[in-house]
Parts: C-alpha cells; structure tokens; sequence
C-alpha cells in the first residue's frame, strides 16, 4: 500500500506483518469507531446540517410547495399552542 493513499480512521490498513502492530492498528481503529459512533452531538449536528441543506435545496426547486410547508407547519405548531392553552385554562 502506498503512503499517498489515505484511509479512514475506523479501517486498519492491510499489509502489517507485525502481530504487535497489527493490534495497536486495530486497537486505534477499534476506538476512532466508538468515538465516531458515540458522539451524539456531533452526529446531530451533521444531521441538522443536511437537513437544511435538503430543505433549501428544495426550497429552491419548488418554492410554492416550500411555502404550503411551512404554513402547514405554523397552523400545526399554532393549534397545537391553543390546543394546550385552552386545556389549561379549563
């Protein structure tokens, strides 16, 4: 394997002879994967960051459609907050 070629951090490269480094590699492997899988906010943050992305991109090919989603969204959020409202004043 060359050294120009990068691989990720969670895959152990292929080629190590030696069992003690072999281990170390997995061992460093094993563990960039639990950090990428247990870090939660930053897995939300990406998530956020393509649903926007998403939500712009379509917004922008369907702009009426975009619109009738957002006032849907309002008149729910709306009815929902008068809904609560007017089970706790009762």
């Amino acid at each position: 394997m060359s050294s120009d070629q990068l691989i990720p951090r969670t895959a152990v490269a292929l080629g190590i002879t030696d069992p003690v480094e072999s281990a170390r590699a997995e061992l460093k492997a094993a563990l960039a994967a639990i950090e990428v899988k247990a870090n939660v906010p930053k897995r939300v943050a990406q998530a956020t960051h393509r649903g926007v992305a998403d939500a712009r991109r379509f917004a922008r090919r369907n702009p009426t459609q975009a619109s009738l989603a957002v006032l849907g969204a309002a008149a729910v959020v709306g009815l929902t907050v008068w809904g609560i409202v007017r089970a706790y004043t009762r």
